[in-house]
Formats: C-alpha cells, structure tokens, sequence
C-alpha cells in the first residue's frame, strides 16, 4: 500500500492527485499560503557564490600561460 502523504503546510493527509486538484497540498488554502510564501520570499532559491565562480572560471589571460595573440 502507497504511504500517505502529509501537506508541506499543515501536515494533514494528501488525498491522491486524481481526487485533489491541490495536489500536492490538501487544499486550496495551504496552496495558496505556499504561493504566497515564495511570493513574500520566504522561500529562496541560493545564489552562487562569487568565490565559487571564481574558481570554476577559467584564468584569465596574463597568469603565466601562453595566448595566441
């Protein structure tokens, strides 16, 4: 047997997607303060560092190697 699934915001039972066009909420509340959470930015998505940018970058010209100039 599937194991239930409980909403993100209230932790009441999901009914099934079939059943529940609020999927995957139990209704059209939680849906709705989800939304507005990631409206109100509450919810982030994280940026890149800069330092981690900096080290997948590849070097610039002028660090000791050679350039087809």
């Amino acid at each position: 047997m599937p194991r239930q699934m409980k909403c993100s915001i209230c932790k009441s039972p999901v009914p099934p997607r079939r059943e529940n066009p609020s999927f995957p909420f139990c209704s059209p509340r939680c849906r709705l303060i989800d939304l507005g959470k990631w409206l109100g930015e509450e919810y982030r998505v994280p940026e890149r560092s800069a330092d981690r940018e900096d080290e997948s970058a590849p070097h610039p010209a002028g660090d000791g190697e050679p350039t087809d100039s």
